[in-house]
C-alpha cells in the first residue's frame, strides 16, 4: 500500500513516494500503474496534484507513456542521465584537467574489465568501429563521435553499469572540449585511429596488460594533443551538444 502525500506541496511527495517505490523494486520496470484515479486516492491527493508529480518522474525518464492514457514504469535513457550529469559537471567549473585526471584512472580500469569480460559480440563492435572511424577521419564531429561511442563500448563490455554511468558524462562533456582539437593538431586523429586499433585487438586476445598500457597511452596523448593545440586547460568547458545528423 502507498503511502499518502502530505497535503503542502503535494506533488513533490507524489513524485518522491513513486521514485522510492520504484528504486526499492516495488514497482518494477515496465508494469503500468494504476489509473491516475486510483493513484489519487491512494495516495491521498486531487488528480492535478498527481499529475504535476507525474510530470516530474516522466521529465526524470522514470515512467513513460505505454498508451494513450497509461503509464509504465521505466529506466531513464542512458544518454539523457549522461547528458544531466555532464551540465552539473558543467555547473561546477570542471576543466579539461579534471577529465583528464578521471580519465586516466577510469579508462585503464574499464578495458582491463572489458579484456575479461566483452562477449564476442561486444569485441566485434570495437573493431566495427574502429573500421567506421578510418572511413571518416576527414570529418572532425564524426572523429570525436566515433571516440564516445569507442569508450562508450568499452565500458559496456566491461559489464559494470556504474561504470558505464561514471564514464558517460565526462566524455559527453569532453565532446565540448575536443570540438577544435583535430582542426587545429590534425595528426591527433591518425594517433586516436592507432590506439583504438590496438585497444580493440588487445581486447580482443584477451590481453588486459596490453590494453591497459595503451589506454594510457591513448589519454596521455590526448592531453599532449590539447597542449599543442595551446587550449587552456585550466578554463571551465561549456557542454556543447552533439549533432548527429
Amino acid at each position: 500500500m502507498l503511502p499518502k502525500a502530505e497535503k503542502v506541496y503535494g506533488y513533490d511527495q507524489v513524485a518522491r513516494i513513486l521514485e522510492g517505490e520504484i528504486v526499492a523494486g516495488r514497482l518494477k520496470i515496465g508494469e503500468l500503474l494504476p489509473t491516475e484515479t486510483d493513484l489519487a486516492e491512494a495516495l491521498g491527493v486531487t488528480r492535478p496534484t498527481l499529475r504535476e508529480g507525474l510530470r516530474a518522474l516522466e521529465v526524470s525518464g522514470l515512467i513513460r507513456r505505454a498508451g494513450a492514457k497509461r503509464l509504465q514504469v521505466a529506466t531513464p535513457d542512458p544518454e539523457q542521465v549522461a547528458m544531466t550529469n555532464a551540465r552539473a559537471l558543467g555547473l561546477t567549473g570542471a576543466n579539461f584537467n579534471h577529465l583528464w585526471e578521471i580519465q586516466m584512472e577510469l579508462e585503464p580500469f574499464a578495458v582491463g574489465l572489458a579484456a575479461e569480460r566483452a562477449t564476442e559480440a561486444e569485441t566485434q563492435k570495437l573493431f566495427d568501429l574502429v573500421a567506421e572511424l578510418a572511413g571518416t577521419l576527414s570529418d572532425d564531429a564524426a572523429v570525436i563521435r566515433h571516440d564516445i561511442a569507442f569508450h562508450g563500448a568499452i565500458s559496456r563490455a566491461a559489464a559494470n553499469p556504474a561504470l558505464v554511468l561514471a564514464t558517460a558524462p565526462v566524455g559527453q562533456l569532453l565532446f565540448s572540449a575536443t570540438l577544435d582539437l583535430y582542426r587545429t593538431v590534425p595528426a591527433a586523429r591518425h594517433r586516436l585511429l592507432q590506439a583504438h586499433r590496438e585497444i580493440a585487438a588487445a581486447v580482443a586476445a584477451r590481453d588486459g596488460e596490453t590494453a591497459r598500457l595503451w589506454m594510457q597511452r591513448h589519454i596521455r596523448d590526448f592531453r599532449r594533443g590539447y597542449e599543442i593545440a595551446g587550449f587552456d586547460m585550466n578554463a571551465p568547458i561549456e557542454l556543447r551538444r552533439q549533432h548527429t545528423g
